[in-house]
């Protein structure tokens, strides 16, 4: 057996079979649902709890990633735009018109992903109106985690079910 073969019989290109993408779709969620616009839940959690500095560091890194995010998208938003719709309905054509597999497996991994991105963007709008006070930043954070939770949810539910049924039409040999 050489070395090509074994890097391909590993990295299965038949996804919905495959364990690895199945453990990349749980750890992409969870981490969307952690980081809400690049802060931690954990962090949300104990500026509401101690406050102090937890929430002096709370209420700077919502500032910053907040600018970050709204200079990328007044810079170059179009753009990016632009690039996120032509990969998207490139990975929709391929996957679901032509029948490539992986292509419908980043499909339903990058679009629902792309969703969060853009409830991120009107989130980070939200905030820089909002008072820079604590309470209603975090309750702005915490709101979006959970939306980013349901569509995480919905996400996975689609996947499983279209993975499921590629499963049962493939079969096991391909």
């Amino acid at each position: 057996m050489d070395w090509y073969s074994s890097i391909f019989e590993l990295i299965d290109m038949r996804s919905f079979s495959n364990l690895w993408y199945w453990i990349a779709l749980a750890v992409v969620w969870s981490s969307a649902s952690h980081w809400v616009l690049g802060v931690p839940y954990d962090m949300i959690q104990r500026a509401r709890r101690v406050g102090g500095q937890a929430e002096t560091d709370l209420l700077d890194i919502v500032r910053i990633n907040t600018n970050r995010l709204l200079y990328i998208v007044e810079v170059s938003g179009t753009w990016l735009l632009a690039i996120s719709c032509f990969l998207l309905s490139g990975l929709a054509m391929l996957g679901f018109y032509y029948g490539i597999e992986f292509a419908q497996a980043v499909f339903l991994l990058a679009f629902p992903m792309s969703i969060v991105g853009l409830l991120n963007l009107s989130l980070a709008r939200k905030l820089r109106a909002a008072d820079a006070e604590l309470d209603p930043i975090a309750k702005l954070l915490l709101r979006c985690r959970v939306y980013t939770q349901l569509i995480g949810m919905v996400s996975i539910f689609v996947t499983s079910l279209w993975g499921m049924y590629q499963n049962l039409v493939i079969g096991p040999l391909g």
